[in-house]
């Protein structure tokens, strides 16, 4: 079966893509030459998610705490909030949905009102009980 890494990296002021065009492939030898069984990159629309499959929980938190390794995800974009590494793969048990990125509010901003015709209301009837 094995266990899963998932590293999700966000584009920031450089997209997370040039971060793979550069230490990409050294992740994934990187992987393989520590034991990885199976890895696959993704790209959704906010950035790259890179997953890897290890033999057995050791493995992975050994290729986890190497220096390349760890070297390699200092480097991401925005490693404060732009970079997940998580246990499992596809979201994982801690991140189950992606919220879309909102701007961050500057002085003097205030929230726009949502649109009222997005909004259906919804009524249920219950039949009488006899």
């Amino acid at each position: 079966m094995g266990c899963w890494l998932t590293i999700e990296i966000q584009d920031a002021e450089v997209p997370a893509s040039l971060w793979r065009s550069g230490r990409g492939d050294a992740m994934t030898e990187t992987a393989i030459t520590n034991g990885a069984t199976e890895w696959k990159w993704h790209t959704p629309r906010w950035g790259v998610i890179l997953e890897i499959r290890f033999p057995d929980e050791a493995t992975r938190e050994a290729f986890r705490a190497l220096p390349g390794v760890r070297a390699a995800l200092d480097a991401v974009p925005d490693p404060v909030r732009g970079l997940y590494v998580y246990p499992g793969r596809g979201g994982g048990a801690l991140f189950p949905v992606r919220l879309p990125h909102r701007p961050t509010p500057i002085a003097g901003a205030a929230a726009v009102e949502e649109p009222r015709e997005e909004f259906h209301e919804i009524t249920t009837s219950i039949p009488p009980t006899r």
